[in-house]
């Protein structure tokens, strides 16, 4: 996750999500064929959003330092 760009980040974010919104439907109507797909999708989108926090962190702090100057 660390070495993609931010647009990578946000594309995967959404492909990710519909991809989850696409298995829970498909899983109201039949017996899923992979029964921790949406765990997978969890922890993946999990992830991103982490990277995506501790970025706009690291991006916050480093303006903060230059408004401190």
């Amino acid at each position: 996750m660390m070495t993609k760009t931010d647009q990578e980040l946000a594309g995967l974010l959404f492909d990710t999500r519909a991809t989850l919104r696409a298995e829970r439907f498909a899983a109201a109507g039949a017996r899923p064929k992979d029964s921790n797909a949406p765990r997978k999708l969890r922890i993946t989108i999990a992830r991103v959003l982490t990277e995506q926090h501790v970025r706009s962190l690291r991006s916050g702090s480093a303006t903060r330092v230059l408004k401190a100057s």
